[in-house]
């Protein structure tokens, strides 16, 4: 599985032209879901992501986690992160789980942050989204659970 991990001061996730979720502090993770992915990756994700030390610490150190610091995490399926590009112009997305492996495991996610402290907010698997976010820092992190980077 893959994340881009952004620690925001705040998301709005849109399905057609109504909020379906939003949230302040925390992190945004767009999550997907590659083919041989499994449940124990969604809940290594998941506890990466809520334990990542990102968040300021009072001598302004990036030495705080999303659990710590009581932000909350939206978590919104992004197929596209495994996109290769390496030849042509168009992406070849055949490395990415099909939807009926994907939709449970990027769910997964979700509930084992939320099992692990972090209040969490969900975009709508297969929609078509507006993700409106805030980026705080700007932090960015890339996150494979097959450490890939």
């Amino acid at each position: 599985m893959r994340a881009v991990v952004q620690r925001v001061t705040s998301v709005a996730i849109e399905v057609e032209g109504e909020t379906i979720a939003a949230m302040q502090e925390g992190l945004l993770a767009l999550v997907a879901v590659g083919t041989g992915d499994t449940e124990d990756d969604a809940v290594r994700l998941a506890r990466k992501i809520v334990e990542l030390r990102i968040f300021n610490d009072e001598a302004l150190r990036m030495n705080r986690s999303l659990v710590e610091t009581g932000g909350s995490l939206a978590v919104v399926s992004q197929f596209t992160l495994y996109g290769d590009c390496r030849k042509g112009r168009r992406p070849f997305y055949g490395n990415a789980a099909r939807p009926d492996i994907a939709a449970p495991l990027v769910e997964r996610v979700a509930e084992e942050a939320q099992r692990l402290g972090s209040p969490v907010v969900t975009g709508r698997f297969q929609a078509t989204m507006r993700v409106a976010l805030v980026n705080d820092g700007p932090v960015t992190l890339l996150l494979d659970t097959r450490d890939a980077f």
